[in-house]
Order: C-alpha cells, then sequence, then structure tokens
C-alpha cells in the first residue's frame, strides 16, 4: 500500500435552492467565506433535481453512468415506480469519501441528511427515516449509523421534526435541528469530511415563488444555521464549501402529462374496491413518472414511442421530449430512463396526477405521502385552501390518533396550480446566476472560472488533499 497522502479537514454544506444572485446582505455568514475565497454559479446535470445532482456531485459522473435519472424513477422488474429510496447500493461508481479513504485510510466522513445515507462507506450518518406501525401510524425518527447516533442526538436535541423536514408544516426547525446535531458531531467525533443538507430554502421557494419578498427572510434564516456550521469549521482551521443543487423558477402552469397520455388511450388504471383510481404502469403502453420539470415517459411497446412523442411535443408548456439519442446528448441515458424524457418551459412543472374526476382520487393523493404517490408532489407543502378551518380537521385527527385510532391526515389540495416555483430543467445561460445552483469556497486555491456540478469531487478532493 501507498503512503497515506495527509489532508485537511473540510465541511460541505448544501443549502437547497440556493443561487449566485442571494448571496449578499442577507447572507451574512455565508459572505464571509469570500473574504478568502470565492463563488461561482455552477453548472448541473439534468435532471436538476436532489438525488441526481448529489450523486453526481459524489462521483463526478452524470446520471447515464451513476444510474441516478431522479428522485424516483420505474422499476420495470417489479411494475412499479419509486420515489425517495435510501439505499446507498443504487448508486454507481465510486464516491467522493471512499476515493478519500482509499488515498488515507484514516480519512472519515460524516454524512448528514444527504441523500442515499444508509449503507454508504461513511463512518457516521444520520438521515430521516419514519416508523410505520402497523395500525397506520408515520412515526418520526431518524436512521443512523453507528445505531447509537439515533438515541444519542434525539436525547440532546430533541425527536427529529420529521412533520417539519417536508408538508404543510415544513420549516426552518428540521434544518435548525440538522446544523445542531451537525455541530455536535463534527465537533465530538472529528470527522475529516462533513456532508451537510440543510433544505429550508426549498420550501417557500416552491410555495410562493422565488420573487416572493418573504424569501429574503428564508434566506436569512438558512444562513443563520449554515454559519453555525462555518464558525465550527473555522475554529479548527477546516476549509468550508457552501453548494447547492440547484435553483428554482417562478412558475404558473403545471401539466398533467398522465391525463393526456390518458385521453390518448395510453395510460390505463384501475377503479379500486373503495371507489377510487390507481395507476396501473404495468399495463399502460405509455406513462410519466412526473419529477418537477422533468417527466420519465415509460413506453411499453417500441414502435409507440414515435407516437408518443409527437403527441407530448404538442402540449403546452413542453420544451423539449428526449427521445434515446436526445437523452444520451444529455447525459442521462440510462436503464432506469424513460423512453422519452419531457422537459418543461421555464414557467411551468409536471404533476403525477392521471385521474379526470377529483372524485376518484387515490386516498393518498390529498395526504402527504411521498413514497406512494406515483410522482413527486410539490402540492404536499400547503394545505388545502378550500379547507374552513383546517385547524380544527388537524386537531380532530391528532385526537384520533392520540386515543390509538385510524386516522387520515386529509390536508392537501388537488390544485397544482397552487404552486410557484419549481426545478428540474437546465436553467437558460443567460440565467445561470438566478435559477443555478451556487458553489462558495472559503479557499482560492480551487479556484475556477467556470464550474459543472461534475467536477466538484474532484475539486473537494483537491482541496482536502492539494492534488
Amino acid at each position: 500500500m501507498s503512503n497515506p497522502v495527509p489532508h485537511r479537514r473540510l465541511m460541505v454544506i448544501n443549502v437547497v435552492g440556493l443561487t449566485h444572485d442571494m448571496i449578499g446582505p442577507d447572507t451574512p455568514h455565508i459572505s464571509r467565506l469570500l473574504h478568502t475565497g470565492f463563488a461561482r454559479p455552477m453548472q448541473t446535470v439534468l435532471p436538476a433535481v436532489t438525488c441526481s445532482v448529489q450523486a453526481t456531485l459524489l462521483t463526478g459522473l452524470m446520471p447515464a453512468q451513476h444510474g441516478i435519472v431522479g428522485n424516483g424513477w420505474y422499476f420495470r422488474d417489479l411494475a412499479e415506480v419509486m420515489f425517495w429510496k435510501q439505499s446507498n447500493h443504487l448508486i454507481c461508481g465510486e464516491k467522493l469519501y471512499e476515493t478519500a479513504t482509499h488515498r488515507d485510510p484514516q480519512h472519515t466522513t460524516a454524512k448528514m441528511f444527504w441523500w442515499y445515507n444508509m449503507y454508504a462507506d461513511a463512518k457516521w450518518s444520520v438521515t430521516p427515516r419514519p416508523s410505520y406501525p402497523a395500525d397506520g401510524r408515520k412515526v418520526p425518527d431518524i436512521y443512523s449509523e453507528p445505531a447509537s447516533f439515533r438515541e444519542s442526538l434525539q436525547q440532546k436535541f430533541g425527536k427529529f421534526p420529521l412533520f417539519n423536514f417536508w408538508g404543510p408544516t415544513a420549516d426552518i426547525k428540521s434544518t435548525a435541528w440538522i446544523a445542531d446535531a451537525s455541530v455536535e458531531v463534527f465537533n465530538s467525533c472529528q470527522p475529516s469530511l462533513m456532508l451537510v443538507y440543510l433544505p429550508h430554502l426549498d420550501y417557500n421557494l416552491q410555495r410562493l415563488g422565488p420573487n416572493d419578498r418573504a424569501i429574503a427572510n428564508d434566506i436569512r434564516l438558512v444562513d443563520r444555521e449554515a454559519g453555525k456550521l462555518i464558525e465550527a469549521a473555522q475554529k479548527v482551521n477546516a476549509d468550508v464549501v457552501v453548494l447547492s443543487e440547484y435553483g428554482i423558477t417562478e412558475v404558473s402552469r403545471p401539466i398533467h402529462l398522465n391525463r393526456i397520455l390518458r385521453d390518448a388511450g395510453l395510460l390505463t388504471v384501475r377503479r379500486e374496491t373503495l371507489g377510487w383510481e390507481t395507476l396501473d404502469c404495468g399495463a399502460s403502453r405509455a406513462f410519466a413518472v412526473a419529477d418537477h420539470q422533468v417527466a420519465h415517459v415509460y413506453v411499453h411497446r417500441p414502435q409507440d414511442v414515435a407516437t408518443v412523442q409527437q403527441l407530448l411535443m404538442k402540449v403546452d408548456g413542453v420544451e423539449q421530449v428526449l427521445d434515446r439519442s436526445g437523452q444520451k446528448a444529455a447525459g442521462l441515458d440510462h436503464e432506469r430512463s424513460g423512453e422519452l424524457v419531457c422537459i418543461s418551459r421555464p414557467d411551468s412543472w409536471f404533476t403525477y396526477y392521471f385521474w379526470l374526476d377529483d372524485q376518484l382520487a387515490p386516498d393518498y393523493a390529498r395526504t402527504v405521502d411521498i413514497h406512494r404517490k406515483p410522482g413527486y408532489d410539490p402540492v404536499e407543502l400547503l394545505v388545502d385552501p378550500t379547507i374552513r378551518l383546517p385547524g380544527l380537521r388537524v386537531a380532530r385527527r391528532l385526537a384520533r390518533k392520540m386515543l390509538g385510532f385510524r386516522y387520515y391526515m386529509d390536508l392537501i389540495g388537488l390544485d397544482a396550480s397552487i404552486v410557484k416555483g419549481s426545478h428540474g430543467r437546465l436553467p437558460d445561460q443567460n440565467r445561470i446566476s438566478q435559477d443555478g445552483p451556487v458553489f462558495v469556497c472559503s479557499s482560492k486555491r480551487i479556484e475556477r472560472d467556470e464550474l459543472h456540478a461534475r467536477d466538484i469531487r474532484n475539486l473537494l478532493l483537491e482541496l482536502q488533499f492539494g492534488v
């Protein structure tokens, strides 16, 4: 074995939704890094969504190579759509922290709430992992490595606030919990590399849109939490990187691709015993897995591909429909990808909706249910505005929960037009500083004029090892 290469400690803070243009008076802690370092807008990958971009940041590969073609996709062998799976084994390619330990076996990594944490080759990791008892409840919890972290962190900081991590009550509380727990891990475990995920900006950017005046306060709030981590890192002379996965654009037009495919006789639904409809992927000739502004369209019969492509290209708000050759040019031609990939225009996004009558919508449609829905649903961030006295409805549901009865938290509406921000498409080149992700570094040693997400893995290794 070659001699180990000495390394510097490094803190990497993923501030979801942060853009280059947001850095300024509202981000005093992040801006302080520019005194010794630099900031650049960053080119990202298609789709510009959490799981795909994080996989690229850690492997230096495009989705065509690492296989994470979205936050979820159609598992053809199971004939099921699955979102937000957590096993690290789903990512192909050598990750940043694996390369680092090859260079120095003493190198250690703490991975705090980045995706695909479970069974990653990191010495310490924490990720949200609710418990689902047989009575239908969803109990907030986390999964950790080592397992003892789960108890020790929640004893110190309280139970992880899962319902503040996603859904109508998502707010700064979950980000603050992650920041505080990460400072504790950084100080007590002293990892060589610390990866931290701070989600707060994502919420109101989607609820309200990036142009809403309330966003300035959200930027200040997340900067405050990032400041805790920056301070901890700088106390021990560690380098700091703040980056993001994507920027969010203003949207006003939801597009229901599955309804269009259904009207064309290509999508099949099944009427359930209790009266609602469900999407039957295995029986459908074509259906879409919606993921923000990108949708994978799975076409069962090769002879249908051209027809489906022509149909979707005519849809108002659809900018591109990539076949396999187009996907290859975009770095997205993986076997998990759909036969076609739809990309929306900047002001549009794709829903997963497949029913034609709201009375026949499946029961999960009106709840926060990220694993059952066959696509991403940002409407989960907002309480249905048609509900009178929503607080009273919540109180009644919680009362049933406390008494041990089954309960149905039906607070989510079916009007997708209330969503005001989205992401997933590549930002227009002339708007990358407003609509694209950002890379901020406390050191000029790796400064570049242009940055792409696939460059970041090697730049972080250079920052730690000097080569």
